[in-house]
């Protein structure tokens, strides 16, 4: 005998940030692309960097999306911890680059965002997915 596995709404609040977090890759994604010449002069990388960049976000904010409910949210939440720790401390690099008078701070930043979202797609697509709940309703005729 299998038991069910139940949706707490702890879990269901933690599945609605993890779409909001993808949401957010997905929408940042898309702005990279509508102003990846104005965004790209602003950050000193050039538009293609921005475009490549903003597909990559697209992609990972679309598997976010995707696997929410799909994946365990332990792996989730873990991944995107470490996702953003990441865009943090590459954020405080390109910064502090600049600040010193280096021009690569705005590709180390828009470097990161074009590399990390394609390995947050590509590990929430290898994830074990969550056993799917039996289905315990009776078999026979459709009411």
């Amino acid at each position: 005998m299998t038991r069910a596995r139940t949706v707490t709404p702890a879990v269901r609040r933690l599945v609605t940030g993890i779409v909001a977090d993808g949401a957010f890759k997905a929408l940042l994604g898309a702005a990279y692309l509508i102003g990846a010449f104005w965004l790209g002069e602003l950050l000193g990388v050039s538009a293609w960097l921005m475009v490549v960049s903003g597909v990559a976000l697209l992609i990972g904010g679309g598997a976010e999306i995707t696997f929410a409910r799909s994946r365990p949210v332990r792996t989730c939440v873990w991944l995107m911890v470490v996702y953003d720790s990441g865009w943090v401390l590459t954020a405080l690099a390109g910064l502090l680059t600049a600040r010193q008078g280096g021009s690569a701070g705005g590709e180390v930043w828009i470097g990161y965002q074009t590399a990390a979202p394609l390995v947050f797609a590509t590990l929430l697509l290898i994830a074990t997915p969550v056993p799917k709940i039996p289905d315990t309703r009776p078999q026979g005729c459709a009411h």
